[in-house]
């Protein structure tokens, strides 16, 4: 028998973290995973037809491709092949709402609103990473509760794996953010956090680049307590993870903030190291209830709360075990390989696929 085959349809990056899981699944279960990249968006269907692209059992457009979206539905609807969309987050909410780019009210933001909502209204199905999202997707761009599908995006387990926590590196707990430096994530908190911090010793990192970072240097300028470290190579950041005692979440004030469950924590969770990061609608009813989850929860914003909090961490090394091991724990039963598998399964079924 033929094994099913998805075409992954669009100008993607294969190695993004969602992207890599997600097709590692699919050959899991048993699909072929077929690539196309197009020269040009726009263009792709004529492309695909002057390629004669076989005809695969359904399309997949990854993250943040919207602008393939308009040529792969035309191509898959004159095959009369499903289409999937999996845009991780809203070209609307990012313009509109986190960059605050463009005004509600513009004409600009009401064309990008309308043009968003052509898009996922036109796909078969359309993938959410978190409750919180799929809400926000049938709220703001009226995309069918029938036609939506959570699928957690979850850590290649292949890299990040419990370890145990780190032998005392020159008496010192170190206390580790990493990431992109964009006002979604909040590190401008974790700089001031770091100046707040009454404790014992502790050696705060901010690892990364992004529009964020030279203002987070700027306001950590003579701060002994506090050190900056440039990007790794995706392979080495698992390594960098099990040097840490302590990983840091988000702390941004947006509201796609409290939508989202950035990729450091489901790899921190998975890596068994306890997180500290905001509270946020994006995770499980249940784990934001939860006191022993490996996720201890602060407000949005505020680098006070984020002080306090690392500085009870970091003074006691059993709740720092105890968190990690409750945060592999926390991983393996809403977050993991098997997890995820199952909801990529659920979508594939609702296809009829």
């Amino acid at each position: 028998m033929t094994a099913r085959s998805v075409l992954w349809w669009g100008r993607f990056d294969p190695g993004y973290s969602r992207n890599r899981i997600l097709r590692h699944l699919f050959t899991q279960l048993g699909w072929q995973v077929v690539d196309y990249h197009p020269r040009f968006s726009a263009t792709a269907d004529w492309e695909a037809r002057l390629r004669r692209m076989p005809r695969p059992h359904l399309v997949w457009v990854p993250c943040f491709r919207q602008r393939d979206m308009r040529a792969a539905r035309r191509w898959s609807a004159h095959h009369g092949i499903p289409l999937v969309i999996d845009p991780l987050i809203s070209a609307y909410d990012k313009q509109v709402d986190e960059r605050r780019k463009l005004a509600p009210d513009s004409p600009a933001a009401k064309r990008l609103l309308t043009w968003e909502k052509g898009l996922f209204t036109s796909a078969d199905q359309v993938i959410a990473d978190t409750p919180a999202h799929a809400d926000y997707f049938a709220n703001q761009l009226d995309v069918p509760r029938e036609r939506l599908q959570v699928i957690h995006v979850g850590a290649d387990e292949s890299l990040f794996r419990p370890t145990p926590p780190p032998t005392a590196h020159d008496g010192v707990v170190e206390v580790l953010f990493y990431g992109s430096f964009i006002p979604l994530q909040g590190p401008q908190v974790v700089v001031e956090a770091a100046k707040r911090y009454r404790g014992p010793d502790v050696r705060w990192v901010m690892l990364g680049d992004g529009p964020l970072r030279p203002a987070c240097e700027q306001a950590a300028q003579g701060m002994e307590n506090l050190r900056f470290e440039d990007w790794l190579p995706y392979a080495a950041l698992p390594a960098r993870i099990q040097q840490a005692d302590i990983l840091l979440g988000v702390f941004g004030t947006t509201s796609k903030a409290g939508r989202v469950i950035p990729n450091k924590v489901f790899q921190a969770l998975a890596s068994a190291r306890p997180v500290v990061t905001r509270t946020a609608d994006a995770y499980p009813q249940a784990l934001r209830r939860a006191t022993d989850g490996g996720l201890i929860w602060v407000d949005e914003g505020d680098p006070q709360q984020l002080a306090d909090a690392v500085a009870r961490l970091v003074g006691d090394r059993q709740a720092r075990q105890r968190l990690g091991q409750a945060a592999a724990a926390t991983s393996e039963q809403y977050f993991s390989t098997a997890r995820i598998t199952e909801q990529l399964a659920s979508s594939l079924a609702r296809l009829g696929r």
